[in-house]
């Protein structure tokens, strides 16, 4: 299983970015994708997830009217739309694939909020 993550980079107070984490080598239907984020001395904290059956989500507080999860199951392909974007959300944001037990992790994208 291969994810990769791409939409990441610079961006001013009050802007949009969107990123998409794009999966493939998997044949399973029933799997959770999730966005996490880690800045700098910090921990690794989850933003938001969904389900691919169904289209199930859940954010995180901090995010919560702000952000965006997406899914195009044809495409294998998950995305985050961020809006409003603040200083305190830039972080490397990953995209994380869980299939029963086993979990992937793509290598992350940098978002930097900041004028």
């Amino acid at each position: 299983v291969q994810l990769v993550e791409s939409g990441g980079g610079l961006v001013q107070p009050g802007g949009s970015l969107r990123l998409s984490c794009a999966a493939s080598g998997f044949t399973f239907s029933g799997y959770v994708t999730s966005w996490y984020r880690q800045a700098p001395g910090k921990e690794r904290e989850l933003v938001a997830f969904i389900t691919s059956v169904g289209g199930s989500t859940k954010y995180a507080d901090f995010v919560k009217g702000r952000f965006t999860i997406s899914r195009d199951n044809a495409k294998n392909t998950v995305y985050l739309r961020m809006n409003s974007l603040q200083v305190d959300d830039t972080a490397v944001y990953y995209c994380k694939l869980r299939m029963a037990s086993l979990e992937y992790w793509g290598q992350g994208t940098q978002v930097t909020v900041s004028s």
